[in-house]
């Protein structure tokens, strides 16, 4: 999908910094400012480096001030807003940004540039590259002025830190970034120092202002009538690469990971594209891994593994869901599987009892499109540690009750994706048996069932298991009165058991599912009548008195609201795979579904720029919030693009349940 912003986009300079753009270097490395090249956050860089992939990350050139002198007339490319000086206002003279390169075109004084941004793929190198066209009748010069931090993400640099400009490389702090100049120069400045003004960060309660350094600059000249090639590279290791072979390679890469995916729709391979800035390497394990959502996260076991289907397995990136899923395999323990990887010699943590579910629901799909028998028996051990463990019992709660469902949760313990806890206060309190964790848990039963013999054993036990947690599902989360489920079930769950919410759509849409098809219809008229919105899935009934409509404010305020009300969109995959199904992928369920997403489509026109984000408002969802880009969102939508394709790769398996049996559970 092409997105071109033009003059009508920029009438002024909030609307000009609205949106960003993202690249990434499959390292969590990545390259972010906004439309209009300023940096409006904190965590906004040009060169943002990873040392240590995907977690150790870097800012060492911030931004750029880019201003062009024509004789006496002075303007500037780049856009800024800073704290006790004059702003930037490039804003002023940009015609174009192609967010497809990304590529702007900037015109004033007779003088035409183009600026293209590119990161290296595997490598801590940015590039940029401009065309200046001098149709002036004098001299034209661009300096190009690189603003430096050298400070970890989301750091504050201080007036004590000192940088060494050098020709070739710059130092500080046990740093070196080097830099390669094409078609131009480049000296020494006294440093200097600037307070940016981060128009983003200072409604959500984020630091309002930062500190960069400027230590040297670039010019690049051309003669009246002269088309100049020029451009400056940086990286973090020598012999750096040539400006344009950067370009060429990222150019490439997009091309083809937007066929990857082999889909046909423009929805399906914008999202396949953007699904390649989730994939990158871990260090620290030897493998691949998915980062959960820029700028904020890395990665997160239950974020993987959510994400994994539709970034990895619709993309066809099978080597490297092996590989993430061979890595939590490897880091099982006591039935759980890591939800965090730090680094250094800290273990891992493993506070999550989703995680080690939807592992077992990543296995199926895998081996649902890839026939790898070999792989289910070398991680089968794994999975029948899984449910060996959950039966007995684990960590934070976990065990199976006397009715075959899962209890999660204990004490301060916040064990599902709703995990915010304020101090001693828990704004989703959900110990007891909650609903998607049950229907986790029966689809893994079932899918255990379907493996056993390929793993060479019998299947029947976990059959057995899964008919008696089928059976009370039905019994203890059914609410027929107003034909959904409750959110969580047991004595633990109180008053906050019944309230309606988006988890149990997952009841509908995994492969196997406990409900009949009645109560499938009930529940996903549930959701879309009162939940949905074409951004994503409220997390909260708006007529609950827990209902929060804004996300925004200090840190407290936002977790108040982040479960209860605020839209995500991932869990619109759930919900339009489950209208699917109901549907039987029929023309006119997948022409409904269809309808939806032309909806969504303009969330990638807004925010990150193809991209999707972590969430949205909840009263009336329309700027984006959180993570600018996240990767289950991006994932869960692909997998809905596939299935409209592709139904099979839905792994949609077994029937509904009968209603005479559930009668009889009654």
């Amino acid at each position: 999908m092409e997105q071109f912003y033009g003059r009508q986009d920029f009438a002024d300079a909030a609307r000009a910094q609205e949106n960003c753009f993202l690249l990434t270097n499959g390292l969590g490395g990545y390259c972010s400012l906004s439309a209009a090249f300023s940096a409006t956050r904190g965590d906004h860089a040009l060169l943002m480096a990873c040392l240590h992939a995907p977690t150790v990350r870097v800012d060492l050139v911030h931004r750029l001030t880019e201003e062009v002198a024509v004789g006496k007339k002075r303007f500037f490319l780049s856009t800024q807003e800073y704290a006790g000086q004059p702003d930037e206002d490039g804003w002023r003279n940009l015609l174009l940004f192609d967010a497809g390169g990304p590529r702007w075109v900037y015109e004033s004084s007779g003088v035409r540039v183009t600026r293209r941004v590119a990161m290296a793929n595997g490598e801590n190198t940015a590039a940029v590259l401009y065309t200046l066209e001098n149709r002036a009748a004098e001299p034209c010069t661009l300096t190009v002025t690189p603003w430096l931090r050298f400070v970890p993400k989301g750091g504050r640099m201080t007036r004590r830190r000192r940088f060494d400009w050098q020709q070739g490389r710059v130092r500080s702090g046990g740093l070196t970034m080097y830099y390669s100049v094409e078609n131009g120069g480049a000296r020494a400045l006294p440093l200097r120092h600037s307070t940016l003004r981060f128009c983003h960060d200072a409604p959500d309660g984020r630091a309002p202002t930062g500190l960069c350094a400027a230590a040297g600059c670039l010019t690049f000249a051309a003669a009246p009538g002269e088309t100049l090639q020029a451009a400056v590279v940086f990286g973090l290791a020598p012999g750096l690469p040539r400006a344009q072979a950067v370009w060429d390679g990222q150019a490439r890469r997009r091309r083809e990971q937007a066929a990857a995916a082999g889909l046909k729709s423009p929805l399906a391979r914008a999202l396949s594209a953007a699904a390649d800035a989730f994939l990158v390497r871990r260090d620290s394990t030897g493998g691949m891994t998915i980062v959960a959502g820029y700028p904020f996260f890395t990665d997160w076991g239950r974020d993987t593994m959510i994400a994994l289907p539709g970034c990895a397995l619709a993309t066809g990136r099978y080597a490297d869901a092996k590989s993430i899923l061979r890595t939590f395999a490897a880091h099982e323990k006591d039935g759980l599987m890591p939800n965090l990887f730090p680094e250094g010699d800290a273990p891992p943590q493993y506070n999550t009892v989703d995680a080690a579910l939807l592992f077992l629901n990543c296995l199926w799909l895998y081996h649902l499109r890839t026939g790898d028998d070999a792989f289910v028996r070398e991680v089968w051990p794994c999975a029948e540690s899984i449910v060996r463990h959950y039966r007995a019992g684990t960590r934070h709660g976990i065990r199976m009750d006397a009715d075959g469902l899962l209890l999660a949760g204990q004490g301060l313990d916040q064990v599902t994706w709703m995990d915010v806890r304020i101090g001693t206060h828990l704004p989703t309190p959900r110990h007891g048996k909650p609903v998607e964790v049950n229907a986790y848990w029966y689809n893994a039963l079932r899918i255990l069932a379907r493996l056993a013999p390929i793993a060479g054993t019998d299947g029947a036990e976990y059959d057995a298991l899964a008919d008696r947690a089928g059976a009370s599902f039905r019994r203890a989360f059914w609410m027929p009165g107003e034909n959904r489920l409750r959110d969580v079930a047991g004595d633990a769950a109180g008053q906050a058991g019944g309230q309606l919410r988006c988890n149990q759509i997952w009841a509908v849409s995994m492969p196997f599912t406990p409900l009949t098809r009645a109560q499938a219809e009930g529940v996903a008229r549930s959701v879309r009548r009162t939940l949905w919105t074409p951004c994503g899935l409220r997390t909260l009934s708006p007529d609950d008195p827990e209902f929060h409509p804004v996300y925004g404010g200090p840190q407290r305020v936002r977790d108040l609201a982040y479960h209860q009300g605020t839209v995500w969109p991932f869990p619109l995959g759930g919900c339009y795979l489950a209208e699917l199904r109901l549907g039987g992928f029929s023309a006119a369920s997948r022409a409904a579904v269809q309808a939806d997403l032309d909806m969504l489509q303009p969330a990638l026109r807004e925010g990150c720029v193809g991209q999707l984000p972590e969430i949205y408002d909840g009263g009336a969802p329309g700027a984006s919030r959180g993570c600018f880009a996240q990767a289950w969102s991006v994932g869960e939508m692909l997998r809905v693009c596939e299935a409209l394709e592709r139904p099979e790769a839905a792994g949609f398996a077994g029937g509904w349940a009968d209603p005479e049996e559930t009668a009889q559970d009654r």
